[in-house]
């Protein structure tokens, strides 16, 4: 690619281009005319991205030097977009190393330019009072500013937008508690951003001058408490105000499982989430207007209530290009399948299921692509809604991710409590488990037709165990396999046939009767 001058465009390499932030940044940057090198642990998720074909993607971690090396050739901005937010134990040092590895590669390449999205602190606030996950992003930000290479951070407190972790969990305990309890951090005062005017900055200060090296503040026109989020959350969509009873009691640990128990967004990263809200985040500067002006009209970085109402208005036309859960979820597994015939891992125990469906194949794929979220599993719904609540009792993501489109489904989506692996349009979807288990462990649906042209559907759930609890976990379930799945396959296969049987137009006549019309 070459610019108007006939020079080659300059080159923008994307980290973190599984996240939320980074699947949004890549097409934002190739419309301003870079060309986008992305860097992923698992280039594969991208590649249902409408923006996949035209993006170099490379397979690699930022902890693996060789790999950041690899990247970083004849790169000219450098963008850092991930974090170990809720990793566990031992996350700061994963970012600290990280964030070594990639200042250094950087500097070692040349690189123009680094980019980096932190988290707003608070002023005043010494570091070792910040919470573990503001303090590492700070920590990330003052290395990577040390690099040598010219580096913008840009600091932002709660982003909003259409499936981001913090609109989620506003939008989630403000809909269905219209009467809460609430810790006392709902009344601190907080500047959210709009994520299309964070996208802004962040494609903006690719252009800073080299001789600018420092943090930014970002963050939109309203300061506000979470209070007055939720509020005026319920004005925008329409609920009515909600009794909000603050408490002085609830710790960030007992918030967090307070926000699990309501919200999608599961315990491990809600309490780094509460925790950043202990204090006040506020800008104390705007001065990157500087550099990335303001939009006109006036108004503009994008109003709360404007920012909640586009947000809305995409969830609601099913219009989410990304999710706080495009990222895989910590400790979730990531060995490929087990292929059939010679695999020699070790013991792998599978349910199979087969149905013949009186619709056509076409049918049956529409009942199978949209499976989960809000249409479910087609079994059994106590039994998947229990399975999901001891998911989040034991720190799993439990199974309220829901999906990011009701419709289709892309490489790389969340799906409830699973991670869609692979989509072959029409013929199969291939599901990874990403609860907590004692081993690893998929679900597959395929639609086919048998040697008599009936339309086949297959099922299929494999399970590699882990020692022996693994092994004692598939025994101590293998009975509920005939009401869970061979429901699943049955009610999956008559819902084809419903579908079908809606869609034949009312109007046509029966075969042999005469049309009177």
């Amino acid at each position: 690619m070459v610019d108007e001058a006939g020079s080659p465009a300059p080159r923008a390499l994307v980290t973190g281009a599984t996240g939320y932030i980074g699947g949004r940044l890549i097409p934002e940057l190739l419309a301003a005319g870079y060309t986008v090198r992305a860097l992923a642990r698992s280039p594969e998720k991208l590649r249902d991205d409408p923006w996949a074909a035209r993006t170099e993607v490379l397979r690699g971690d930022l902890t693996d030097a060789d790999s950041v090396r690899t990247a970083m050739a004849g790169v000219d901005i450098a963008y850092y977009l991930v974090h170990a937010l809720g990793s566990g134990q031992g996350f700061e040092e994963t970012d600290r190393l990280a964030a070594r590895t990639f200042a250094r590669a950087a500097r070692a390449a040349g690189v123009r330019r680094i980019v980096y999205l932190g988290g707003l602190t608070p002023q005043g606030i010494p570091e070792r009072d910040l919470s573990p996950h503001l303090r590492s992003r700070a920590e990330v930000g003052r290395i990577l500013l040390d690099s040598g290479v010219p580096t913008a951070v840009l600091r932002a407190a709660v982003i909003i937008g259409s499936g981001s972790a913090s609109f989620e969990m506003l939008r989630y305990l403000t809909e269905r508690l219209p009467v809460m309890v609430t810790p006392s951090w709902v009344r601190t005062r907080i500047q959210p951003i709009a994520v299309r005017d964070v996208l802004r900055y962040l494609v903006g200060c690719a252009r800073l001058p080299d001789d600018v090296s420092r943090t930014f503040d970002i963050g939109g026109p309203d300061v506000l408490t979470y209070r007055d989020m939720m509020q005026r959350y319920a004005r925008v969509a329409g609920l009515p105000e909600r009794l909000i009873l603050p408490v002085p009691v609830l710790s960030p640990g007992l918030s967090s499982l307070w926000i699990g128990l309501v919200t999608p967004v599961p315990p491990s990263i809600a309490r780094p989430l509460a925790e950043s809200l202990r204090h006040e985040v506020v800008c104390h500067e705007h001065d990157i207007a500087r550099h990335v002006p303001d939009p006109d009209p006036p108004g503009h970085p994008l109003a709360f209530d404007d920012a909640l109402a586009l947000a809305l208005r995409r969830v609601r036309d099913a219009d989410v290009t990304t999710r706080w859960s495009n990222a895989a979820a910590p400790g979730a597994p990531s060995d490929p399948l087990p292929t059939d015939p010679d695999w020699a891992g070790g013991s792998l125990y599978t349910d199979s299921r087969e149905q013949t469906v009186d619709a056509p194949p076409e049918a049956l794929w529409r009942v199978v692509e949209g499976i989960g979220g809000e249409n479910g599993w087609y079994s059994f719904p106590l039994a998947w809604a229990v399975r999901g609540w001891l998911d989040r009792l034991v720190g799993g993501v439990g199974l309220r991710r829901g999906r990011r489109d009701a419709g289709r489904l892309r490489v790389g989506d969340s799906l409830d409590f699973w991670r869609v692996e692979e989509v072959v349009p029409g013929r199969l979807l291939r599901l990874r488990a990403e609860m907590r288990l004692p081993g690893l462990a998929w679900l597959e649906m395929t639609v086919g037709r048998d040697d008599r042209g009936r339309t086949r559907y297959g099922q299929r759930a494999l399970f590699h165990p882990h020692g022996l609890a693994g092994h004692a976990y598939w025994w101590a379930v293998s009975p509920f396999h005939a009401a869970v799945f061979g429901g699943m396959a049955r009610n999956i296969a008559a819902a084809a046939e419903r579908l079908t049987a809606r869609d034949v137009p009312q109007h046509l006549p029966a075969a042999g009767a005469p049309d009177r019309r």
